[in-house]
């Protein structure tokens, strides 16, 4: 490692970070600048900040290791980030998110919601959900990062965690969202062009993109030699092929990383307030395609790169990709890069994860501030102002601190397992009253309440007693019924809590409100003008 070179380019990297969050702390006057960036933020920031902060190093680092593990299947969610993510996020959700939560007032996810149905608890309760299940999302962020930095350049995990997050959190407490926003365009720029450096020198290193994809084809036998029966039956088929339909590998792959993720982005609360920083629904159309190259470019490169280490470590070293970074998923591209790229471009990657993790991190931080400023403490105190901007502020450190804590005690190939399960968590939360919110006005107050608290509780049930992932490490089923999980029947263990808990969400919600009284015409009135004409302003 050359320290000198490696000193220079992070040096010069914070140093561009740090001006442009001066620039934006500058131009934050009030809490609707704090919050919402006044609400004038160009398209072109804010696809960027978008696509920058829902692809983080959870997904380059992540899921590139998960795709080694699983194949080119992982591509399915590429699709869905596009569709889902982008298309569906911004057209269907984020115009009438854009004018209801001008219409409301709404500075925030849980505001928008609370407002939007006339209840306080749901201010407040969404935001306990998000300042206590968010520390697990933002863990993943600084693990990725810091196995990086632990395995390429040979410097101490517990620094490397403590140094990022330490960064982080400076320019979130003193910028706000501008300073988030500004610096993941940045950031997300730099992500860009060093995905697309990575994608193309993999495709070089094995002689091209045929026979790169026919060699990963070729490998459809090659699985560690006392694992081959493990592999069959849990429905391993091969590299370049879906697992067998139903299998514990097709239901681990569809039910948590495909549509935990492909699904859960769209109730994603650093996500969606982004909606709520544009002027009019012009800048949210020209924010599709931005969003959608973006998008496309991290994604599908991160996956194939993933998936293709398997080509490279078995060719050099005659192992898979995931044996050769010891077993830890978390590991894989930090290692690949280690053993298949020069020096110089493992520093300049370093600075494309570190833009990949400081753009998610810094808006996970900022939310979660806000969630407990500005959703908690303000709605339950009663007070408005500056002292909710304080508390944010405090809120920030102590998300910083629980994600550092739980750095260190995580377990290894954590980080798109934790990635996906927050994403399944706020699906199961919020997603059926936010769909509700924007297209139901039939839906009701008790009913929206009665939709969040029930996705809420069986998510945390299935995590704590149904999914194995979780239940198996907590050991509360084996306590209680002398087994790791509560079903044990297959394929139930390794079904996503997002499938059970979401459909249930939806029901409630709509089962509650038609058993309670409709809002008043002259509130919907008041929401939803200029919405359903989908017009300009």
């Amino acid at each position: 490692m050359d320290i000198i070179i490696l000193s220079i380019i992070v040096v010069i990297f914070l140093l561009i970070n740090g001006y442009v969050g001066y620039v934006a702390w500058r131009r934050t006057k009030n809490a609707d600048d704090y919050l919402v960036a006044g609400r004038k933020t160009h398209p072109f920031i804010m696809a960027l900040s978008y696509g920058a902060t829902f692809i983080s190093t959870a997904a380059i680092v992540g899921f590139g290791g998960v795709a080694a593990n699983y194949g080119m299947g992982i591509l399915w969610l590429v699709f869905l980030n596009i569709f889902v993510g982008i298309f569906i996020a911004f057209v269907f959700f984020g115009k009438r998110t854009r004018k209801m939560g001008h219409n409301l007032g709404a500075l925030t996810f849980p505001e928008f919601l609370s407002k939007r149905f006339n209840s306080r608890f749901i201010q407040y309760f969404s935001g306990a959900v998000i300042f206590i299940g968010m520390p697990l999302y933002a863990s993943a962020v600084l693990i990725g990062m810091a196995r990086f930095v632990e395995t390429s350049l040979q410097i101490d995990y517990n620094i490397a965690l403590v140094v990022m997050a330490v960064i982080v959190a400076v320019y979130v407490i003193f910028g706000g969202i501008k300073g988030v926003m500004y610096t993941d365009a940045l950031q997300g720029s730099i992500m860009f062009f060093g995905m697309i450096f990575l994608m193309v020198a993999i495709y070089w290193i094995l002689g091209g993109v045929t026979d790169a994809n026919q060699a990963l084809t070729n490998l459809v036998n090659i699985v560690p030699a006392n694992a081959t029966a493990v592999a069959t039956a849990t429905g391993f088929t091969g590299w370049t092929s879906m697992p067998a339909l139903e299998s514990p590998f097709w239901w681990t792959l569809v039910s948590s990383l495909i549509l935990g993720v492909g699904i859960g982005v769209l109730s994603q609360p650093q996500l969606v307030v982004r909606f709520m920083t544009v002027r009019s629904n012009k800048e949210l159309n020209r924010g599709v395609l931005i969003g959608g190259l973006f998008i496309f470019v991290i994604t599908f490169g991160a996956y194939v790169v993933g998936s293709l280490s398997n080509v490279y470590f078995f060719q050099t070293t005659g192992q898979t990709a995931v044996q050769a970074a010891g077993g830890n998923l978390d590991k894989v591209i930090p290692t690949f890069i280690t053993a298949a790229m020069p020096l110089w471009f493992t520093y300049l990657f370093m600075v494309t994860l570190l833009s990949a993790a400081m753009s998610t991190l810094s808006a996970q931080f900022h939310v979660q501030g806000t969630a407990l400023g500005r959703d908690i403490y303000e709605t339950i105190r009663r007070k408005t102002g500056g002292s909710s901007v304080r508390v944010a502020r405090i809120g920030i450190l102590v998300a910083v601190l629980i994600a550092l804590v739980m750095g260190y005690i995580l377990p290894a190939s954590i980080v798109a397992v934790g990635t996906s399960l927050w994403f399944g968590i706020t699906a199961a939360a919020f997603l059926s009253i936010y769909t509700a919110a924007l297209y139901w006005r039939r839906a009701t107050k008790e009913g929206a309440i009665a939709g969040v608290v029930s996705g809420s509780v069986v998510s945390l049930l299935w995590l704590l007693l149904g999914f194995k992932k979780s239940a198996e490490a907590l050991g509360i089923s084996q306590a209680l019924v002398g087994q790791s999980t509560i079903i044990t029947t297959a394929p139930w263990p390794t079904v996503d809590p997002l499938v059970i808990a979401l459909p249930v969400a939806v029901v409630v919600t709509i089962i509650v409100s038609y058993l309670t009284k409709p809002p008043e015409k002259e509130f919907l009135d008041r929401c939803f003008e200029g919405v359903d004409g989908g017009k300009g302003k």
